[in-house]
């Protein structure tokens, strides 16, 4: 306020002179009558404000004390009456009249602008930050969408989240495989659920995955899985627990005896968060299954699962896809491996183990006492030189079924190797070569070990420049002899001369049910090969996947028709998807699946 007193110029103020009023101008008609009394005041009532009263009262005594009018002034009121003028001036009168209405709002004026002062603070603004120089923002921050209703979306959500929290906590205590994945809840949703769990028997498969939860969550467990025997699964992947979180958890399971399948995938746990499992399984006797994949786990943490699994006689299946362990944590999981003789399954895609680290797991594999049936090794830098142990492995297994060399480089020289160790091999019924720079020359090898081969089911030659040799080697074995179900040579760049000898080859196998030839570059002349192959009588294959093919309208109207000409076509499932259909080759599709199920009641699911 000392702001608005300042001059603009250091001059002297002049003195203020009140201005000569004449006589007659004082006497004018507009003064002579008594001024209007002020209208009465409320009455007060029991219990009302005393705001209202009060002001009035004390505006009217100091309107009394105005100058000529209060105590100091009785001569000239005095003079004023013998003159015949009004005892109080006019000016007064008129403040004194109104004074029980402005009083009161300049009360509520001055109420409200203390609450905004009040209110301001609350609200965003920008204070000066010394260290930046900028302004940053103070008070709360308020955010909310344009035209959105602050208490109705608030209690509405709140609402719906109690609903949901009650639906799954009603679902945990009745049914037996629960699906929560992906649902948000958060730790105080867990704190919630968690309770359901103390003392359920229904309960047997409970998946938490998704859902936001971290190591804090996870402390709801405690006392809980302790007592739980009913729960067999649970499922905490892709939560971000991390190390702290993973030790608080195992923690508690170390007394539990009722899960035996554990899965901790993608949920941040290091070396650290490794260590503690590691601990657990010392003691804990009843997990069967545990799920590690894309973590950080690194060497030292790879060196510290190998200790547990020395000691622990329980652990069938281990997942260690997409960590860290290198050469270094592969040779550690080895010596753990080999003293290991419950172990059945061991999963390491993703570990950058080269061929120096492999050497030592397949040592440890082929020395192992107990019955490994599912090795997968895919993606781990491994080359022709790292596949002699492999083929090693290969021969001397008597239990393996399930086995992986998925994107590594084991070139033709490697493809070589593992198709002599494959004579020699009675168990491997499925093997994954896939994405391996196999050429035709790989393959021929492959294909003659098909001829005596009577145990491999399921072989996949995905991502492998085979070309049309490479599938016509393996169409001439695969007429008359071996027993495989399921072929994929997706990508593999047979084009329309590699589909000739894949038509002409199911004429007369008996034994190929999926068949799986995406993205070869058929086109319109590949399909219509396929479609006169169909035909014939074939009972055996049910699945065939030519997407990504270049098929535009003739193709589709080929297939549609060899659909139609054989209803006694075993085939099921047609996967067309990402060719080059218009409306009217999705017509002839549709029409012949119509068609098929109007003559035989068999439906056929035909993608595109």
């Amino acid at each position: 306020m000392e702001s608005s007193l300042l001059l603009s110029s250091p001059r002297p103020l002049r003195p203020f002179l009140p201005l000569p009023f004449p006589t007659a101008r004082r006497r004018h008609a507009s003064f002579r009558g008594k001024p209007p009394a002020p209208p009465p005041l409320p009455p007060l009532t029991r219990g009302g404000s005393r705001l209202g009263v009060a002001v009035p009262r004390a505006s009217r005594e100091a309107f009394d004390r105005l100058p000529g009018v209060g105590p100091g002034g009785a001569r000239r009121r005095d003079y004023r009456e013998a003159q015949g003028e009004p005892a109080v001036p006019p000016a007064a009168a008129a403040a004194r009249a109104v004074a029980p209405y402005v009083v009161p709002a300049g009360a509520v004026l001055v109420l409200s602008f203390v609450i905004w002062k009040v209110v301001r603070n609350m609200l965003p603004g920008k204070k000066k930050d010394p260290n930046s120089g900028e302004s940053a923002p103070s008070g709360i921050m308020w955010s909310f969408a344009a035209g959105s209703n602050l208490a109705t979306s608030t209690l509405s959500a709140e609402k719906e989240s109690r609903k949901n929290l009650n639906k799954f906590y009603k679902e945990l205590r009745t049914l037996k495989t629960v699906n929560m994945a992906g649902r948000q809840f958060g730790d105080e949703g867990l704190f919630f659920l968690a309770e359901s769990l103390a003392y359920n028997k229904s309960a047997e498969e409970v998946d938490f995955s998704g859902n936001g939860i971290t190591a804090v969550g996870i402390e709801a467990f405690d006392g809980v899985l302790q007592i739980n025997t009913a729960l067999k699964t649970l499922n905490l992947s892709g939560n971000d627990i991390g190390d702290e979180g993973a030790k608080c958890l195992l923690d508690i399971l170390i007394e539990n005896v009722g899960i035996q399948k554990l899965l901790l995938n993608s949920i941040n746990i290091g070396d650290e968060g490794a260590k503690a499992i590691s601990n657990m399984l010392k003691k804990n006797k009843s997990i069967r299954i545990l799920q590690l994949s894309n973590n950080t786990i690194e060497y030292s943490g790879f060196a510290s699962i190998a200790e547990a699994l020395l000691e622990n006689n329980s652990i069938r299946s281990l997942y260690l896809n997409g960590n860290y362990g290198g050469p270094l944590g592969a040779s550690s999981l080895a010596r753990g491996v080999l003293g290991n003789k419950s172990l059945r399954e061991i999963h390491l895609h993703g570990n950058g183990i080269g061929n120096e680290g492999i050497r030592e797991l397949m040592s440890a594999l082929s020395a192992h006492k107990g019955k490994i049936t599912v090795v997968d090794i895919g993606n781990n830098n491994i080359g022709s030189e790292g596949l002699r142990p492999v083929a090693e492995f290969i021969k001397r297994t008597k239990s393996l079924l399930w086995f992986s060399l998925y994107m590594n480089d084991i070139s033709d020289e490697g493809a070589g190797k593992v198709a002599e160790a494959l004579k020699d091999n009675k168990t491997i019924s499925t093997i994954d070569l896939g994405g391996n720079n196999i050429h035709s020359k790989g393959v021929t090898a492959i294909a003659e070990t098909l001829k005596d081969n009577a145990v491999l089911t399921t072989l996949d030659l995905s991502y492998n420049p085979i070309g049309s040799d490479g599938v016509k080697a393996l169409c001439d074995v695969l007429k008359f002899h071996g027993k495989i179900q399921t072929l994929k040579l997706g990508w593999c760049q047979i084009g329309v001369q590699g589909a000739e000898f894949i038509a002409d080859c199911l004429k007369y196998n008996t034994t190929l049910s999926t068949l799986d030839l995406r993205a070869n570059g058929l086109g319109d002349d590949g399909a219509i090969c396929l479609a006169r192959s169909f035909k014939i009588i074939n009972e055996s294959l049910t699945s065939l996947d030519l997407g990504f093919n270049e098929i535009r309208d003739d193709g589709a109207f080929a297939l549609a028709q060899a659909l139609k000409a054989n209803e006694d076509l075993a085939v099921t499932s047609l996967n067309l998807s990402n060719n080059f259909f218009t409306k009217f080759g999705q017509v002839a599709l549709s029409e012949a699946r119509d068609h098929v199920y109007e003559m035989s009641e068999k439906e056929i699911d035909i993608y595109f």
